[in-house]
């Protein structure tokens, strides 16, 4: 991982922490409990069962202060099993951790009250990789850069509870492997995919 590429990501890690103490006040607060899959992804880590290619479970949650147009967002999700397609045996365990701050651009809020507020994210942080293999000849732990960005919209049941859909690619920054042959294909370890998520959302 290069230093411009760490730099970059607390950046905008940083730039989201001060957007949410910043908007905190006049913000619209929401927690949101999510599930979804992951899915077309593409790797250079060498991944036995080519399982990152295939839908695999995400589960996650995420924190967002939403102002009139633009707001932020502090997010985990985890996906155990990223890298075990469930029928060969060849990945004993395997998990992929995202770590984010973003931020939001929604519709406006006077516009959309009482409908779906559609929306736009994205922002930067961190992917924890972990892998044991059979014989773990190709076991991976590893964190790197990661961006995302990704569109969805959020709807009100009651004054309090809602839903939400959201479709938002990943991609990692890189990282040189060079001195661990064996764990990426080429002189970078990349990993891209796409996740869809439905959410039930509180607003307090």
């Amino acid at each position: 991982m290069t230093f411009a590429a760490r730099r970059g990501g607390w950046a905008v890690l940083a730039a989201c922490v001060l957007l949410l103490s910043s908007r905190a006040s006049a913000a619209e607060r929401q927690a949101r409990g999510f599930i979804g899959a992951t899915f077309a992804g593409t790797t250079t880590i060498v991944d036995p069962e080519d399982a990152a290619t295939k839908p695999s479970i995400s589960l996650g949650g995420s924190f967002v202060f939403l102002g009139e147009i633009f707001g932020a967002e502090a997010e985990v999700a985890d996906g155990p099993g990223f890298f075990e397609a469930g029928d060969r045996n060849l990945v004993n365990y395997s998990r992929m951790t995202t770590f984010t701050g973003n931020v939001v651009v929604a519709a406006p809020h006077r516009l959309t009250e009482y409908a779906l507020r559609p929306y736009v994210v994205a922002g930067a942080g961190w992917m924890r990789l972990r892998t044991t293999t059979a014989q773990n000849v190709f076991d991976v732990a590893t964190s790197v850069p990661v961006f995302d960005i990704g569109a969805g919209a959020v709807g009100f049941l009651t004054n309090r509870v809602g839903v939400s859909w959201e479709l938002r690619r990943f991609q990692d920054l890189g990282k040189n492997v060079s001195s661990d042959p064996g764990l990426s294909f080429g002189q970078e370890q990349h990993l891209t995919f796409w996740r869809v998520t439905m959410a039930v959302v509180f607003r307090y």
